[in-house]
C-alpha cells in the first residue's frame, strides 16, 4: 500500500544536530509537518527557524520525564502524531578505567531509557501507520577500546526497537545504525578530521564516509514502509564487514 509523508506529523527529538537537519529538511519537501524537540530550547528554536518557517520548536530532555511527559501533553493538545524520531546521543567515550558513572548514565538515558520514556508517553498518540524510530550505531557491531558506553547504547538501542515493536504492535518501531558521518560532531571529536575521513574511507567498501543525506534516506524509507517493524537498518557503507 503506497504511504506518503505528505501532511504526516514528525517529531523529531534531538533537533539540533546535523543528521536532524538533513531529515527534517527532507521532510518538509516531502509535504511533512515537523516538529524538533531538544533540552535546550533556545538552541532547538535557532534550529528549527534555520530549517523552515513552519518547523516547530518545543522543549524535550530525555533525561527529566516530566519533561517528556510535558511534552507529550503538548504534542497530544495539537492532535497527535504520526512518526517519533530521536537521533540524541551523548557522548561517553573513553578507556574503562576513566569512565564517570555520570557520563555513563547520560549516556544511557538519551539512548535508552529516554527512548523508553518516549515509548511511554508518545506511542499512544501514533497515528494508524505510524512508528517510533531510534537511533543505534555502528560502536554496537564493531567495538573498539575507549567505545565500551557507545557500544553498549547503541546495542541496547536495536533490542529495545525489537522489544517495543512486539510491545506496541500494531505501532512500528524501527533502529537505524549509521557509520561514520561527515557532521559537525567531529570537528572535535578527532585531531584531524579530514585524514580521520580519509582513513575511513580506505577501508569502508563503499570507499567513503557517509553524509547526513545517507541517514535522512533511510530513515524516510523506514517512516514509509507499512510493513518493517522491529528492524535495526545499517546506514554504514558496509563498515561492519571491513
Amino acid at each position: 500500500m503506497p504511504y506518503s509523508l505528505k501532511d504526516k506529523r514528525v517529531l523529531i527529538v534531538g533537533g539540533s544536530s546535523d543528521i536532524a537537519a538533513a531529515l527534517a529538511t527532507d521532510l518538509l519537501q516531502e509535504g511533512a509537518r515537523v516538529t524538533l524537540a531538544g533540552r535546550n530550547i533556545e538552541k532547538t528554536t535557532v534550529a528549527a527557524k534555520s530549517i523552515g518557517d513552519t518547523v516547530r520548536p518545543i522543549a524535550l530532555d530525555l533525561s527529566d520525564e516530566e519533561s517528556i511527559k510535558a511534552a507529550a501533553d503538548q504534542v497530544r493538545a495539537d492532535g497527535g502524531l504520526d512518526h517519533l524520531v530521536s537521533v540524541a546521543t551523548e557522548r561517553s567515550n573513553g578507556p574503562v578505567a576513566s569512565l564517570e558513572r555520570r557520563a555513563l548514565l547520560a549516556a544511557f538515558d538519551a539512548k535508552v531509557v529516554g527512548p523508553i520514556l518516549l515509548a511511554k508517553h508518545f506511542a499512544q498518540l501514533i497515528a494508524e501507520n505510524g512508528s517510533l524510530l531510534f537511533f543505534s550505531g555502528l560502536a554496537a557491531w564493531r567495538p573498539s577500546p575507549g567505545l565500551v558506553a557507545m557500544a553498549a547504547t547503541n546495542g541496547s538501542v536495536s533490542t529495545l526497537a525489537s522489544a517495543l515493536a512486539v510491545e506496541l504492535a500494531p505501532t512500528r518501531v524501527n533502529a537505524i545504525s549509521p557509520g561514520v558521518i561527515d557532521t559537525s560532531n567531529w570537528d572535535t571529536a578527532v585531531p584531524d578530521k579530514q585524514e580521520w575521513f580519509r582513513h575511513i574511507a580506505t577501508s569502508a567498501p563503499v570507499g567513503r564516509v557517509g553524509d547526513p543525506s545517507d541517514v535522512s534516506a533511510a530513515a524516510r524509507a523506514l517512516l514509509i514502509n507499512p510493513y518493517i517493524t522491529g528492524e535495526t537498518l545499517h546506514v554504514d557503507g558496509g563498515a561492519r564487514w571491513s
